[in-house]
């Protein structure tokens, strides 16, 4: 029996492998074009039916770019032959007749896009070992002959982001057969197993390798396999545990075709800014086309004016020790010994001498009372953007500030003009100033003058015409109150007579005398702050004229009394 499904796996394999190489070779002989893509609308019969049309080679870049694992191949179908291990899990569990067993497996995935299939599977093992129980002891036993094989489909995801490798995961369910087996070397109670079908369930993963387009290397394929075989010892179905592992080969048919061989590296670069000043950095970038995903570029950068820093496709220049003129960089890039492999690039970038600062000055007011402020405001610019130090000083008065605003004070300063100085100095020692000037004016304070105030009356009592009468009392009473409430001031008394009277210039002293005397005597007036006139104008009174501090009387006409 085991001669025999050797013997009728191997004409199976046989079967099924002309077909396959003969499709692998007439695959391989094809030009290179571009077949539908395993992300294209088209249906899987379309892809394998319909001729393939040769596309020009910037149409098969747009369908399949070289950047991101784009170009990585997603076949149609993937073809599986190897080598599987299938056991028992724990070894020589009650009811598993699976319990060690070789032999191989092949399945056919179909993809309907780069991460999504349908798988069939289909397996063959031979020459197990299996546990015995029963009423007598427990014994292993050789098998004579026996044979199993599985049958399973489901779905599969893979995961093609890389150019070379691909994991996948699947769920493949399905049946097992188990033939009748017969034993040798047996003792103890034994008992001979009849053939027996049951459910089969696997769940695992593997991982491919790239070796060409068409094949790959499945290092790896591991699954839990879980079977429904009756439970020799009860008599009902049960669950067994075991898993199964795989190697082998992956064909590879239908799919997208390779991209065409990649042209000659090109390359260019750049500088940012083109221009920059002494001790400032530029950036540096280059731009490579035609680069191979599967290979590591390595990029390399030299200037002849400061110092150029990175190892990627990004840098900076370092322009601290160059001299003011105008540089070249120069660019590198690599992905092997081949001058197709090899491109380079050159930027040009200027490097500025250091420019000093400049300022403006401004004051607001620019006319100030003596004793006023000003706010003075300086405006410094440094073309290099470098830190700025203000500082202040003026002819008069005085300056305080140290930021781009001060204040100048007048306290004291007569009339005239200050000049006020902003000073401005950057961080490299370049320095700058600017004047503006305020003018300090001095208000003329307005010179008091004298007033009258009511005048003395002698015109009623004719027998006695030099006697103060109450109505002049009356009034010389109010005179005296503005005296005493402002000692500063002065009056002056101014007597006059009539055309007609007799001996007029002294009645007109007599008069102002009296009423000196009563302002004196009866109001408490100091007598040193009354000063006595007589007048030519015509009348019979006395006038009070009040003389505040600082204020001159004018006596134009009027003659004093001595």
């Amino acid at each position: 029996m085991r001669l025999s499904t050797k013997i009728i796996g191997a004409v199976a394999l046989a079967v099924l492998l002309v077909p396959a190489f003969s499709l692998f070779a007439s695959e391989a002989a094809k030009p290179l074009v571009n077949a539908p893509n395993a992300e294209d609308s088209s249906s899987f019969a379309d892809s394998l039916l319909l001729p393939e049309t040769p596309m020009p080679a910037a149409a098969m870049r747009a369908a399949m770019p070289y950047a991101g694992g784009m170009n990585s191949y997603t076949p149609r179908i993937e073809w599986f032959m190897g080598y599987s291990y299938l056991r028992a899990v724990p070894e020589l569990a009650n009811g598993n007749r699976m319990v060690s067993l070789n032999g191989g497996s092949t399945s056919i995935a179909f993809n309907f896009n780069r991460y999504f299939g349908i798988v069939g599977d289909f397996g063959g093992f031979n020459d197990t070992r299996l546990l015995l129980t029963g009423a007598g002891p427990s014994v292993n036993a050789q098998i004579d002959q026996g044979t199993a094989f599985t049958y399973l489909g489901g779905p599969r995801l893979s995961y093609r982001k890389f150019g070379r490798v691909t994991p996948f995961v699947q769920v493949l369910a399905g049946g097992i057969h188990a033939s009748e087996i017969t034993l040798s070397g047996c003792t103890g109670a034994c008992t001979l197993l009849p053939s027996a079908n049951a459910f089969a369930l696997t769940a695992g993963g593997g991982l491919d390798v790239r070796i060409h387009h068409r094949l790959a290397l499945r290092l790896v394929q591991a699954e839990y396999m879980m079977t429904r075989f009756d439970n020799l010892s009860t008599g009902s179905s049960a669950s067994q545990n075991d898993i199964r592992i795989s190697t082998g080969l992956v064909f590879r048919f239908g799919g997208g075709h390779r991209l065409p061989p990649l042209p000659p590296l090109s390359y260019s670069c750049s500088v940012t800014p083109t221009s920059a000043f002494v001790g400032e950095a530029i950036a540096v970038s280059g731009t490579a086309v035609s680069l191979d995903p599967a290979k590591t570029a390595v990029y390399t950068w030299s200037a002849d004016g400061g110092t150029v820093t990175g190892t990627s496709s990004t840098g900076s220049i370092d322009t601290s020790t160059a001299a003011p003129g105008s540089y070249t960089l120069k660019g590198h890039v690599s992905e092997g010994d081949k001058p197709s492999e090899n491109a380079d690039c050159t930027a040009t970038y200027m490097v500025k001498a250091l420019e000093p600062p400049t300022v403006s000055c401004a004051a607001n007011p620019s006319t100030v009372n003596s004793g006023d402020p000003s706010t003075i405001t300086a405006t410094g610019v440094s073309p290099q953007n470098r830190t700025l130090t203000y500082s202040y000083n003026s002819t008069a008065g005085a300056v305080s500030g140290i930021g781009a605003t001060a204040t100048l004070t007048t306290g004291g300063v007569p009339a005239g003009v200050i000049t006020v100085t902003c000073n401005l100095a950057d961080d490299k020692g370049h320095t700058a100033t600017a004047s503006t000037a305020v003018t300090v004016v001095v208000p003329q304070r307005a010179l008091p003058v004298v007033s009258e105030l009511c005048p003395v009356s002698f015109a009623r009592d004719a027998r006695r015409p030099a006697r103060v009468n109450n109505e002049g009392k009356a009034c010389l009473d109010q005179v005296a109150q503005t005296l005493q409430s402002n000692a500063d001031e002065k009056l002056a008394l101014i007597g006059s007579a009539a055309s007609g009277e007799k001996h007029g210039s002294k009645l007109a002293a007599e008069r102002a005398v009296n009423t000196k005397e009563y302002l004196v005597k009866e109001k408490g007036i100091d007598a040193s702050r009354i000063t006595l006139y007589t007048s030519a104008q015509d009348g019979k009174e006395v006038t009070t004229t009040l003389i505040p501090a600082g204020a001159t009387f004018a006596a134009t006409g009027d003659t004093p009394v001595q």
